[in-house]
């Protein structure tokens, strides 16, 4: 018993390790272990915020956009609609209902278990991703090296994610953790660039591009901020690079917006991602918390510009309508 207490010691420390330098998120990881216990969504979110972000959480007054993101995760955002929206299969149909079922990427398969999955049956190529969570994602692009158990320790590990109560992101909680089989895209480059539409009001005001998603030798992907004139946006997150190539005007981009303002039409922010694949566009998701509200934006200034992008509705106080996971 011991030595399986000091083993687990250990591994604790070696999964700290890489945040010495980085107190705070020590703290943070902590905190968000805890969360289950924690039953005030106004507390654990101040914490929770104060941790990641070194600032004080002011939910009274919101002004900066992660401010009002975390406002929005306890007063808004908590209807079985907001469930289907983020459900990664749920929502290909409340798309296509809305814009079509051309911008849907086809479906192979959806299973509650991993083991259920008959990868024979599949395409050489596919994309493996589970419904609830983000980076539960295994692309598969040559059936012939296809690791069966590299890609179920990854997608079983991310069916037992849990984000509800770490993040108050109540949304997850109603979505049925499944496995989901599509089709594997990438555009004539071989990558897969997105186009991720800020939208207020069903207005979209900016397009967070990421480009060099699967670059090994330019210093990995890119991040890159528009206005809706194609003008640069001087916004830097989570310390990546820009593109050296800029875009402008395109009967895809414009087409875009137009989709993405029918999509966010009655939420005071929604990001509504797209991908064009050879003039095609396609559907990626819904997000109506970017990066969970923790990361900033830099320079600080842009923080609060896109906060006064969002006008906070009626606070309302919601009863939970489905299971937490």
């Amino acid at each position: 018993m011991l030595n399986f207490v000091i083993l687990l010691i250990v591994n604790k420390m070696r999964d700290y390790s890489k945040f010495i330098k980085q107190p705070s998120l020590i703290l943070w990881n902590i905190w968000t272990r805890v969360a289950r216990f924690v039953k005030s969504d106004e507390l654990y979110l101040r914490v929770y915020y104060r941790l990641r972000t070194g600032k004080k959480l002011d939910l009274d007054n919101p002004k900066s956009f992660t401010e009002k993101i975390q406002w929005l995760k306890i007063y808004c955002n908590r209807t079985p609609e907001c469930s289907v929206m983020v459900d990664k299969y749920a929502v290909k149909k409340y798309v296509a209902d809305r814009i079509g079922e051309e911008y849907i990427i086809p479906t192979y398969g959806v299973w509650d278990n991993f083991d259920d999955i008959d990868i024979s049956a599949l395409p050489n190529q596919f994309v493996l991703k589970t419904t609830h969570s983000s980076g539960g994602i295994y692309i598969c692009k040559d059936k012939s090296l296809f690791d069966y158990s590299v890609a179920r320790k990854k997608i079983v590990g991310s069916l037992k994610k849990e984000i509800v109560y770490r993040s108050r992101e109540y949304q997850y909680g109603g979505v049925r953790p499944r496995i989901l089989a599509e089709k594997y895209m990438e555009d004539e480059t071989g990558e897969l660039k997105d186009y991720k539409f800020f939208c207020f009001n069903g207005s979209p005001k900016v397009l967070f591009y990421a480009s060099d998603r699967y670059s090994t030798n330019k210093g990995g992907v890119k991040f890159d901020y528009y206005d809706m004139d194609y003008n640069l946006l001087p916004i830097t997150s989570q310390g990546h690079g820009h593109s050296d190539v800029l875009l402008t005007k395109s009967p895809v981009i414009e087409k875009m917006k137009k989709l993405s303002a029918i999509l966010s039409k009655g939420y005071p922010f929604l990001r509504v991602d797209f991908y064009c694949i050879r003039g095609a566009i396609f559907f990626g998701e819904l997000t109506f918390h970017h990066d969970g509200g923790i990361v900033p934006f830099e320079p600080e200034e842009w923080d609060y510009k896109l906060g006064e992008m969002i006008q906070l509705p009626q606070k309302k106080y919601f009863k939970w309508h489905g299971n937490m996971q």
